[in-house]
């Protein structure tokens, strides 16, 4: 906004300075064009701030509690994501829902649909809309306290790691050491590394197929060895995962989750708030980390 507004003040300036080195007798359809380049560079300035003005209203939310209001922005770079919380945000859909799942030092979990009105104790956490939402996992963006993310399901059976349509959470977090972060980054190293070598001998399961139906075993072992190894060797030149200084700045500063990072999308995070956060965080739940007392919600778009 301000570099659009700051483009059309100069031009206007300009335009202004112009008009008084003009001579006095100027012909009038030159004044008039000159008049109109004038306001046209002051309704464009207006228009500018307006839409600027319009988009950040759009950018926020807040979600209201028994325990205070939770401010969150939203991100415009995860924009399938900012799009559906919003849709559902304006069609009251998160109305008298809950904080279903709730566990202090790690992060606070809703928008099951089941969980209105659920009966005490049930176990909830398993509603959604109907569809899910592609991935929209940015470097950028990670797992800081009171970071905004989107649940989804985990393991093999959602392998484009798609997120839930409507359940989401606030991370709540942890202060961690120097010593922590690196022992992280090794296990998601590791971790990389056994899916790399899964999927290389998915690749070459035809194969392995072939030599079990012959019953050629030493030539199974001898396979098996020799795409070992150059998994292992392609394995060298993959990137590896390692957190940035901002990361690691934040994870010992101020706190989050760390150990989610590239595995779940954060498409937004709380600008105010952070207390309610902690209060809510910190309640008594029960087996299923379900607060003992209703943590209900009510979401609005606000200023």
């Amino acid at each position: 906004m301000k570099k659009r507004a700051g483009k059309n003040f100069t031009q206007w300036k300009m335009i202004i300075s112009e008009f008084h080195e003009l001579p006095l007798k100027i012909d009038n359809n030159k004044r008039m064009k000159l008049i109109a380049l004038i306001l046209i560079a002051f309704v464009g300035v207006g228009i500018s701030c307006s839409n600027a003005k319009q988009r950040s209203e759009q950018d926020l939310v807040v979600i209201s509690t028994d325990f205070g209001e939770i401010k969150l922005k939203l991100y415009d770079d995860t924009p399938e994501h900012k799009q559906n919380f919003l849709k559902l945000i304006d069609e009251g859909y998160y109305e008298g829902l809950l904080f279903h799942r709730v566990m202090e030092n790690f992060m606070i979990q809703g928008g099951d649909p089941d969980s209105k009105n659920a009966a005490p104790g049930a176990r909830l956490g398993g509603g959604n809309p109907g569809y899910t939402i592609p991935a929209e996992i940015l470097p950028q963006h990670f797992h800081k306290k009171g970071a905004l993310a989107a649940a989804r399901r985990g393991g093999p059976s959602n392998p484009e790691k798609r997120s839930s349509g409507s359940q989401f959470y606030i991370v709540h977090g942890e202060i961690n050491t120097s010593g922590k972060l690196d022992t992280m980054e090794m296990m998601m190293n590791s971790r990389a590394k056994n899916e790399f070598l899964q999927e290389k001998f998915a690749e070459a399961k035809p194969q392995l197929d072939e030599y079990r139906k012959n019953n050629d075993q030493d030539g199974f072992n001898i396979f098996v060895s020799e795409l070992r190894a150059a998994a292992d060797s392609a394995w060298t030149e993959q990137p590896k995962f390692s957190f940035t200084d901002e990361q690691r700045e934040i994870y010992t500063t101020i706190g989050g989750y760390p150990s989610l990072d590239g595995e779940y999308t954060v498409f937004g995070e709380v600008v105010e708030g952070l207390d309610v956060l902690d209060k809510i965080a910190a309640v008594e739940t029960d087996q299923y980390d379900r607060p003992k007392t209703d943590i209900k919600m009510e979401v609005k778009r606000t200023k």
